[in-house]
């Protein structure tokens, strides 16, 4: 079913131009654990070179005990979505994104700042090592943060990962943790070169997507087997989504709170809705509006909505596992939606309130854990009722669907659905992502007419 998933995502949501989580690695090696690194020298990126070797990470099969050992062959793979990270860098030298520099005037797209912030890995010069090279694009280091600190005892055989993250490495089995990292370039961070604004969206750089399970997944070149889940623990493609989705609206609403996002008289466009605006405009007198009513956002008609896909994730899981936190995050959105209406320091601070309960959300989902009947009453408040109607935009829709295939392969692959019986859903979740397959052809009131027949087949596993 994982390879099936990876292939309707790549053709329904193109998500393939979008650069996936770097995977957990673990513990290997002959050396012995090496004195601490001096503090000046902690966090000193060394290069995916670094991580070569025969009995490291670049064998060219799974072969190893207790990890794979191939984990660099599976990064640098030319042609699937798990090498996407290690292409990074080298798209910049293709002809699109040379086109988009041009057209913004900031040289070649290979060397511009506002590019290698996420192309390739953001370390400052004082922090490369001997074997860093820009052109490894987004290698080890730049998920797993860097190895000066821990390299030698994350090759020794009685280190730990314990040590490991005490030294600097970042703990991506946590949820929390690699949405903070994945976010960075999957929707934008406050570092240099680490935010798509509208201007570069204009100039060409295509939409930014970001669902952290789904991506990991597309990228997964790690297993989760009892060795993995006895060091590190495993928070499951559940819990992966909630938090994801929580920390995604925590982050769009921090970024535009930030003094200074704009264009002159406009605000930062890249947080509303692109298709709000990105629509036919006719003068036929026959012409019908395109904009929907909303039932989550309390706005005129005209103003541009801000993207609120990650709301209505937010929305479905919380009435399902955090009750007590629903109400208000719903209170917290629209407060948030009207005061977008009235006044810029007025929603920053209504932003400042939905932002904290997205926090408190994403510590929730973190706590908890993920029951059948949690997951299954989730991908039935996503797919119908109040949640659906407020699938009126192409950004919110597409998530939707995204939602329904990860919370579905959760459910297969911890054993609570039959993947028989799991299949008999695949047909009406292809046929939801055929309707955002082209963002310029979605037609909401047909796709909510798909996804209700989705809803009628995840009912049938129940």
């Amino acid at each position: 079913m994982g390879g099936a998933r990876a292939s309707r995502i790549l053709g329904a949501l193109c998500v393939a131009t979008a650069f996936v989580v770097c995977a957990i690695v673990v513990l290997l090696g002959r050396a012995a654990v090496a004195a601490p690194e001096p503090m000046a020298n902690r966090g000193v990126h060394e290069g995916v070179a670094s991580c070569a070797g025969s009995t490291c990470h670049s064998r060219q099969v799974d072969s190893g005990l207790n990890v794979r050992q191939n984990e660099l062959i599976t990064w640098q793979d030319p042609s699937s979505p798990a090498g996407v990270h290690s292409r990074a860098w080298r798209v910049l030298t293709e002809p699109r994104a040379q086109a988009i520099t041009r057209k913004m005037g900031i040289g070649p797209a290979q060397d511009a700042k506002e590019c290698l912030g996420c192309h390739a890995d953001p370390a400052p010069a004082a922090l490369r090592g001997a074997k860093f090279q820009i052109s490894d694009g987004v290698g080890c280091e730049s998920c797993h943060g860097g190895s000066s600190a821990w390299l030698a005892s994350h090759r020794a055989v009685n280190g730990t990962h314990a040590a490991n993250v005490a030294a600097g490495m970042k703990a991506l089995e946590n949820p929390k943790v690699r949405a903070g990292v994945c976010l960075d370039c999957h929707f934008g961070g406050s570092k240099p070169g680490q935010f798509v604004t509208h201007q570069i969206m204009a100039a060409g750089h295509p939409r930014v997507a970001y669902e952290l399970d789904l991506f990991s997944s597309l990228q997964q070149h790690w297993t989760v087997d009892a060795d993995y889940v006895k060091r590190k623990g495993y928070a499951g493609g559940v819990k992966t989504w909630a938090v994801g989705q929580a920390m995604a609206l925590d982050r769009a609403l921090t970024l535009y709170s930030e003094p200074g996002r704009g264009q002159g008289a406009f605000p930062e466009l890249y947080f509303f809705d692109c298709h709000s605006c990105h629509r036919q405009i006719s003068d036929d007198p026959k012409a019908r509006p395109a904009w929907q009513a909303n039932p989550g956002r309390p706005i005129p008609a005209g103003q541009p909505p801000f993207n609120d896909e990650n709301m209505i994730m937010l929305s479905a899981a919380a009435k399902v596992v955090a009750p007590g936190l629903s109400g208000r995050l719903e209170a917290d959105s629209r407060a948030f939606h009207a005061a977008l209406a009235r006044d810029k320091a007025e929603s920053v601070r209504a932003a400042g309130r939905l932002a904290a309960t997205s926090r408190a959300l994403a510590d929730a989902f973190a706590a908890r854990s993920f029951s059948r009947t949690d997951t299954l009453a989730i991908l039935d408040t996503v797919l119908s009722g109040e949640i659906q109607r407020r699938y009126t935009d192409y950004t919110g829709s597409a998530q939707a669907v995204m939602a329904a295939d990860t919370l579905l392969n959760a459910l297969v692959s911890s054993g609570q659905v039959d993947r028989g019986v799991a299949a008999r859903v695949r047909p009406s979740l292809d046929r939801a992502y055929a309707q955002v397959r082209d963002p310029n052809s979605y037609r909401p009131d047909a796709f909510r007419d798909s996804l209700a027949q989705v809803a009628q087949a995840v009912r049938s596993l129940r």
